[in-house]
């Protein structure tokens, strides 16, 4: 190296500096990394700078800074409404299988019959989601389905989010019904309470609403979604976990289809409709339970 020397790089990032030496190294340039105490300084003699400079320049153009993706922001929603309204349907027709309203087996009518099902009761599917066996298993799925929804509601809107976790909920009770043996029977809002977090999780997942600069980002939502089935969807002998599992994936697909739709999330008009819709579907499927 001789005295008369040119800076043609500098840089706080040692490694920036280290990269770019290679650079000159393959172009058989002279250089050497100093340390001035406030960065890093690439050096060339004088007679090389021009080189050089040109060789580095060729160097950034083949490889532009890193842009780290920007999350879009998001609107979300008022999810008030639909946790009052799955809070007070659930304990609305909680209060009315245990009191045996208008004298009727709410019980026999509305829960799950492997063997009903599969000659045509699918309506099955949908009522047994408003059963509860007693107390407890009511606030539990109170707890969890106005947590779940929260999360929904918040991404979807109210009245669309309940209306994928009603339909959902009920292919996941199908589907866990024509899996197992037709003896199996079943009550409980807890496959909706699944879908809601299957929902969310697609959702999440499908519209890249996390960072996407690193795997375990995202990954994060099944991973997420998944530890929250284990640690909450399962228990005791009692607890129906092909339900849960059955209703998370197809909450979960759910999830992902509605990213096609993200443009009317936020319409009224379309909430409106769906909430209307969900209870609709709620209603019919205590008609056809009865009258049958």
């Amino acid at each position: 190296m001789n005295d008369d020397m040119r800076v043609v790089f500098e840089s706080r990032d040692r490694r920036a500096c280290a990269d770019r030496a290679l650079v000159l190294a393959s172009a058989q340039i002279p250089h050497q990394v100093i340390d001035d105490f406030s960065g890093y300084a690439l050096i060339v003699p004088a007679e090389y700078s021009a080189l050089a400079i040109s060789e580095l320049r060729l160097y950034d153009e083949e490889n532009p800074p890193h842009q780290p993706i920007k999350r879009q922001p998001y609107a979300y929603q008022n999810a008030v409404p639909g946790i009052i309204a799955y809070v007070f349907t659930i304990m609305v027709f909680a209060w009315l299988s245990w009191n045996s309203a208008f004298s009727q087996d709410w019980l026999a009518q509305g829960r799950i019959d492997g063997a009903l099902v599969r000659a045509g009761e699918w309506w099955r599917g949908i009522t047994a989601l408003t059963m509860h066996a007693d107390l407890r298993h009511l606030v539990g799925n109170i707890v969890f389905g106005a947590f779940f929804g929260l999360l929904a509601g918040r991404l979807l809107g109210s009245g669309i989010a309940w209306l994928a976790v009603v339909l959902a909920a009920t292919s996941g009770n199908l589907l866990n019904t024509l899996l197992l043996e037709s003896t199996h029977r079943s009550i409980g809002a807890s496959t909706a309470v699944f879908a809601a977090l299957g929902v969310t999780a697609g959702f999440v997942w499908q519209a890249k609403l996390m960072s996407q600069e690193r795997w375990s980002y995202r990954v994060a939502p099944i991973v997420g979604g998944l530890a929250l089935l284990m640690y909450t969807g399962t228990g005791d002998e009692n607890t129906d976990i092909g339900a849960h599992l059955m209703g998370f994936v197809c909450g979960f697909v759910g999830g992902m289809l509605l990213t096609r739709w993200r443009g009317r999330l936020v319409d009224t008009h379309s909430q409106r409709v769906a909430a209307g819709t969900t209870l609709a579907i709620l209603i019919l499927a205590w008609i056809a339970a009865f009258g049958s």
